[in-house]
This record gives C-alpha cells, structure tokens and sequence, in this order.
C-alpha cells in the first residue's frame, strides 16, 4: 500500500509551496462567491445561507467546495454540471450563464436552483462556476413549493432543465422572467438569479486574475492535482482502517401508500484496501406516498456528507468521490427514485435517515468519533396573502429549527444546533421573519427533557411557537420526519422525542397535525406551535454520573421527574425558586437496580394496555418512548401496532444489548463480514 501511495503522490508536478497556495486560493475564491451571494440575494431563505458554491474542470467535477456549503448540496454540484455540459456540449461562450434545477439530472430538490457559468481566459474554456440557491417557491400547488400530497413531480413546481439566461454576456430577459412568473416571489427569483449569476462571474475573474499571475498551464495543472491530492488523502486515511462490511438500518414513518409501520433505509458499507463502497440495496423497494423520496443526487450526497464527517481535515472535491462509491440499488426505491416521482422532502427524508445509518456504522469503526442520531430537519411553510400591504402581496413564512445533535462518545450532544443536513444554516432573525411576514414569534426555547437519555445526554431541542395575523387565504404545510421513527441512542442510550405540529395548542379548535402534511387552512389568530427533537443518547442511562443528572436538573434540561424514571436519580426540590435541589443517594442507588432488574421486561409488555394508559393520561409521551418503545398516534393515542414492533426491535438492537451487559460478553455488532 506504501508504494501504491507513493506512486500516486508522484503524479503531482507542481511545487509544494505553489501547490498549497493555489489550493487554498480555490477555497478562498469560492467563498467569496458565498459573500457575494449573501449581500445581493433577495430572499431571506438564501440569505439565511441555505445556499453553496463549487468551480469545476472541463468535465465537471469540481475542482473546490466553500468552507461554508450545505452538506447536501455538496455532493451533487458536480452532477448538475455534468447535466449542463452534457445538454450544451460546445455550444458554449464567454458570458454564457446556465440554470438547472432538474432532480433528475442531479440535484436534490427543485427549489435549489444552481447557476452555471463558463470559466475563460484569454479564449481558453478552463472550467466552469455553480452558485446553488434555494429559491422559496418554485411554484407548484401550494406556497414554497413543499407539496407533501404530490402525486408527481408537476404538483411541486418548476422543473428547469439545463436552460440558458445568459449568452454570450447579453441577459435573457424572456427566459428569467418566463421562470420567475411561474412562482409566487417573482421579483425574489430574479433578484437571486442574478445574485448567483454574479457570483459565478466573479469566480471567472479570480481565475483570470491567478491565470496572469501564474500562467494558465499552472493554473490547468493545479485545477487537476487537487483533486488527485484529495483522493491520496482519502486513500491514505482508508487504507489505515481494517476491511470488512457493515450493515444497519434507520427508518421513515411511514409509506401513506402501504401499510402503518416504518419505512426502513438499508445501508451497507464495505471498506476493502484504499477505498469505501456503499449499497443501498436493501431499502424499502418502492417510493413512498409522499415527497419523502429521494433521487440518485441525494442518497449520494448523504452518502459523501455521512463519511466526509469522519475526516473534517480532508478538502472537498471531485477527488473523494473516486475512493467514496454508491450503490443506490435498482431505479424506484426510495432511495433512487426516477421521474416523475416527488422528491421535495428528500432531505427531511431519506437524507438525513442514510447520514445517520453511516454515522452508527463509522462509529464502529472510529469509535472515538461516534455520535448516536441528530434531530430531523424540518420546515414549516405558511403562506397567503399579506393585508399589512397594498395588493395583498404574497408571504411565505419559511422557518426550518435548530435542534439536537446525538451523545458523542465522552461529551453530550450539541443543544439548539443546525441540521446535519447544513450545518451552517442560520439561525432566522425573529425580528426579519416578522417584517417579512405576518407572524408573530410567541415563543422560542429549549424544550426540557428532549436530549435522548444516555451516559452521555444527546443535545437539546427548541420549543418554537407563532401567531397569525393581517392575513387572508393562509395554508400551512410541514415537512418533517422521526414523528414515530423517533431519534434513537447509541450504546444503550435512549430516544428524544417526536416532531409534530399543534395548531392553538391550549386552545379552542386545538387540533394536531403530525409531522407531514400541505395545505392546511389557516385563520388570521391561529397559533402554530412545534418542537424540534433533541439528539439521542449514547451509553447506558444508569451510568451516567448523579452529579451530572443534579447539573442537569438545575440547569433547567431534565425535569425532577425524568431524572428519577430515566436516569434513576431521585433529586429533591428543595428550594426550586432559588434552584436548590439535592439528590436522595439510598434512593438513588434502589431506585437505579430496580430499573436495571425490570427495564428488558418492560420492551416486552402488551402495548395496547400500554396506549391504553397513555390515552388515560397514566403514562406520558417519555414514558411510551424511553420504557415500553410503543408508538402511537400523538394527537388520539391510537396504537400503531407495526410501528411498535419496528421501533421495539430498534431498542432492542441498539439498546438493550448494552444494558449492563458483563465485560466479557461482546457487544452487539453492525459488522457482517
């Protein structure tokens, strides 16, 4: 492997010192393109950075990623620019710019909207420029475009296949405004248009710019020796791990088109030598019900994100994909679906579901890296029409939450953290969200006993809450996951809590809504209420130190009552205004092996009787979660008997086993061969 290794780093002809600066120059030029964006776009959803930028070579693998991307982006900017390539051949020109939004050609959903712009110097075609934006609305049956009733494609927007808005420097007046008219934010989607156009021609003249300073063969040579300097890295990192394949499974609620139980995703990692492959295969055979599908483009891009976490010093290109290989499995699963199925929700759905299954399965490999589940991307979606303004002008209140990443090994998870999905997307301002639209923010907090019980307590999530008001022909639409395939814990921890929407929580005409669903009318007065899931835990509950679980209480993350049916520690209230409280330690330590002697059993119990007592207000949300692992309908408390067997088998997976489990017995094991 040494030689192997050496034969590759042998390739690289420019000097070192040379090399590392235009390395570097390359990241450096594509997160100014994020800085030009940032400043000119005009929709709040991009300035809030749900956006990202690559240059690419003559073939369209890229060349750099920004420090600053979307993870799932990442992995399928170069796809798109294949698209375009492919479409336009040589019929390209200096000024040309290109759009294409098409899933199934690439990218990952139709509201991310990548422009594409040549790269030239001095007549040479030296490669191209993508700036990807998530654009708010697309059109389509309802506002932003996330249409979880979608029979296809047609009822979720505009599907732009690789088009033309440039040629040749002269802007295609026709052709933008033809795509802008067919959404709800014409103005928005120009303004972001030429945003990103821009940005694209600013790359162009950062390379010009190193083109005269270096010589254009230099610059060629370097476009192609960092992608090889990135696959000798990866390789290199590979090669140390032992070969083997592994094997887990995550889960979706529920396929609305088949029977109640959950949807399972099926990943299998194989590392043999200097390279990793992944198979799909095994996932649920059909797309699902819904727009929780996703394209080849996406289960990819989960892929590179899940397995590029595992090294974070490593640069991002093309170069990891040559030693990064994905199998999605035959056309029309859920994973690899094809046109015309809906994929909007790909990223609250399978995305998110593949980087946590390859998160578990590096976490046997790294074990000192390993992270039980985060919380589940989501995005509420109210639009209508706005009467603070004359013309009762469209509003789209697009609002996505922080929430909790899973236990690490060692350290508890992250509290009111990005999504996996895009870690660097930005926290909305309350204040920009308000003057944008007719909603006013009632509440937004850490939302006590939402990180997953463990050893080591997953992070916390964000109670967030709204009122209507100076509004006309409002719906609401949400896209989310993990209402019933619940956040789980690594090593013996415990589950979060689930997602789902209220509407007038409290109130008359409460009623709630889960967490999928379109179009739902809604009044001027109406509260909207949700949570955000905390991440899972990792390790037994019952070892977690007391002092940590006192801390916690006082902190205000675990109420006095999950301290005691969670973790076993019976604390004391003693002066709660002042924040004193004591633990009980006798109490502590019976409490602690009556649930150590009693917990497995409790796995096993009818769950109907169990639904039963939740119906009856005998048992709460935790405890069907965290104790008995039975699923039902949050809002009437109908047991759903499949779900409860798949999310019970999931405990007993990745939980039980490590239940004081004597130290000579091995643990469980994802590894298959």
């Amino acid at each position: 492997m040494e030689n192997k290794m050496q034969q590759k780093t042998d390739r690289r002809t420019l000097d070192p010192v040379t090399f590392e600066v235009l390395k570097n120059a390359y990241v450096n030029i594509v997160d100014q393109m994020a800085e030009q964006i940032l400043r000119t776009c005009y929709s709040f959803v991009i300035y809030s950075r749900d956006f990202s930028s690559a240059l690419c070579d003559p073939n369209g693998d890229t060349i750099m990623q920004g420090s600053g991307d979307i993870a799932a982006h990442v992995g399928t900017l170069h796809l798109t620019a294949k698209a375009v390539i492919k479409k336009f051949k040589d019929d390209v020109h200096p000024g040309d710019v290109f759009v294409i939004n098409d899933v199934y050609q690439g990218g990952t959903h139709f509201n991310d909207t990548r422009l594409f712009a040549p790269m030239f110097y001095k007549g040479e075609l030296l490669g191209f420029a993508q700036a990807n934006g998530h654009w708010a609305d697309v059109g389509g049956a309802v506002p932003g475009s996330f249409n979880v009733n979608a029979l296809d494609h047609m009822a979720e927007g505009l599907r732009i296949t690789p088009i033309r808005v440039y040629s040749k420097g002269t802007y295609l007046s026709d052709v933008a405004e033809l795509i802008a008219h067919n959404t709800r934010a014409p103005n928005d989607i120009i303004g972001d248009l030429q945003a990103q156009s821009e940005a694209c021609r600013l790359a162009e003249r950062e390379i010009q710019r190193l083109c005269d300073k270096y010589g254009v063969d230099v610059i060629k040579k370097s476009f192609a020796e960092v992608q090889d300097y990135v696959e000798d890295m990866t390789r290199q990192r590979i090669s140390e791990l032992p070969n083997g394949t592994w094997e887990t499974i995550d889960y979706e609620d529920v396929d609305p088109d088949g029977d109640e139980g959950l949807v399972p995703i099926k990943v299998k990692m194989t590392i043999d030598g200097d390279r990793v492959h992944y198979d799909l295969t095994g996932s649920h055979p059909k797309t699902v019900g819904s727009f929780l599908n996703c394209c080849y483009g996406g289960a990819f891009a989960a892929v590179v994100a899940g397995t590029k976490m595992q090294s974070p010093d490593i640069p991002m290109n093309s170069g990891f994909y040559r030693v990064v290989t994905v199998d999605p499995g035959p056309l029309g699963s859920v994973v690899n679906a094809e046109w015309p199925t809906p994929v909007a929700g790909f990223a609250s759905g399978p995305f998110e579901k593949i980087m946590n299954a390859v998160f578990e399965l590096w976490a046997e490999i790294l074990p000192e890296r390993a992270m039980a589940c985060t919380f589940n991307l989501d995005y509420l979606l109210i639009g209508g029409r706005d009467t603070r303004h004359e013309g009762k002008p469209y509003f789209m209140w697009y609002d996505w939450m922080v929430g909790g990443w899973g236990a690490r090994n060692g350290r508890d998870g992250w509290a009111a953290t990005g999504p996996v999905f895009g870690v660097q997307l930005g926290t909305q301002p309350f204040e920009g969200q308000e003057r944008l639209s007719p909603v006013l923010t009632t509440c937004h907090e850490l939302m006590v006993d939402s990180g997953g019980p463990g050893e080591f307590r997953g992070g916390l999530g964000v109670q967030k809450g709204g009122t209507l008001y100076a509004c006309e022909r409002t719906v609401v639409s949400y896209c989310c996951d993990r209402e019933r395939s619940i956040t789980w814990g690594l090593w013996g921890g415990l589950p979060s809590i689930p997602h789902g929407v209220w509407i007038n929580q409290g109130r008359e005409g409460e009623r709630y809504l889960g967490s999928l669903f379109s179009g739902v009318p809604l009044q001027q007065g109406d509260t909207v209420q949700r949570p955000s899931a905390g991440g899972g835990g990792l390790g037994d509950p019952l070892k977690r130190e007391i002092n940590q679980v006192l801390n916690d209480v006082i902190d205000g993350y675990v109420s006095v009552e999950r301290a005691k049916k969670d973790y076993g520690v019976v604390v004391i209230a003693i002066d709660p205004e002042l924040n004193e409280y004591k633990v009980d330690e006798p109490a502590t330590i019976a409490e602690r092996q009556r649930i150590a002697s009693e917990r497995v059993a409790w796995l096993d119990e009818d769950p109907e009787n169990i639904a039963a007592l939740y119906r009856e207000k005998k048992l709460d949300m935790f405890d069907l979660i965290r104790q008995y692992g039975v699923i039902v309908d949050w809002g009437s408390g109908e047991l759903l008997a499949n779900t409860t067997a798949d999310f019970r088998d999931m405990l007993k997976r990745r939980t039980v086993p490590y239940w004081g489990a004597a130290k000579d017995v091995a643990p469980a094991t994802l590894r298959v061969a």
